[in-house]
């Protein structure tokens, strides 16, 4: 089994305009932040022609839909056209942690499928789709700590509308090694998870908000980073199941 998680050196490229892609796969828009790039989000996927979306966990930051902004709200309605019957292409949302009870609610609005975990089949491989929570045990042993660690982080955003101090606490925890050894930890779990209970030769997971592409005791592991970052991450799936990570500016 691959032991050592190098995801240092993870290659991004930017995705050509007007691209024709099988399955493109966004997480942790968390609509509602002041850091959300839901409008650089709707700007590429016009831009994209693609059988398949997948929004992989934690579209919105919390419930209070009052946070949503205006490009927010476009997100959602471009989603929303999206679904037309006529347009032959799917929308899979994902389930992630920050999304409670969201889904419930605005599946019916949108016409989206809800899935605790979506399984695929493309190119002659079994993909899977999950968030990635569901392997961090910090997150759910230690839910009030860290909802009190959103709320403070929320109030370092409403303070620093440039998000220069929010960026760099983002920045500094994602490089400590305990933040490394959780990304390491939902890596090796969801691989594993992936290849026992669904034979998935790749498996792809958001929440860590930390871009990765591995291999894992034969199972390709990609996390898809996050929209909230500069640049933002997406993982795009070809047509003849060639994979990669892309960065949007």
């Amino acid at each position: 089994m691959d032991t050592t998680i190098d995801d240092e050196n993870v290659a991004t490229v930017n995705l050509a305009h007007a691209a024709d892609v099988d399955t493109v796969i966004v997480s942790d828009l968390h609509l509602g932040s002041t850091m959300s790039r839901s409008k650089q989000l709707t700007e590429l996927l016009r831009q994209l022609t693609y059988k398949r979306l997948i929004l992989n966990g934690d579209v919105f930051d919390d419930l209070n839909f009052k946070r949503l902004s205006r490009d927010d709200w476009e997100f959602l309605s471009f989603i929303r056209a999206s679904t037309n019957e006529r347009l032959e292409h799917e929308l899979v949302w994902v389930i992630g942690n920050h999304d409670g009870g969201a889904p419930e609610i605005l599946s019916h609005l949108l016409g989206i499928h809800i899935h605790e975990e979506y399984v695929w089949n493309h190119a002659g491989r079994t993909l899977l789709a999950v968030h990635g929570h569901q392997f961090d045990a910090f997150v759910s042993e230690h839910s009030r700590f860290v909802d009190a660690a959103i709320w403070a982080y929320s109030i370092v955003q409403k303070l620093d509308p440039k998000h220069r101090a929010s960026r760099l606490v983002k920045n500094a925890s994602r490089q400590s090694k305990r933040w490394m050894r959780r990304s390491d930890k939902v890596a090796k779990e969801a691989s594993a998870h992936g290849k026992s209970t669904y034979g998935a030769q790749v498996v792809t997971c958001g929440h860590t908000h930390h871009p990765m592409d591995v291999m894992l005791d034969g199972v390709r592991y990609l996390n898809s980073g996050s929209w909230t970052d500069k640049p933002s991450t997406y993982i795009v799936i070809d047509h003849d199941g060639t994979i990669a990570i892309h960065s949007c500016p």
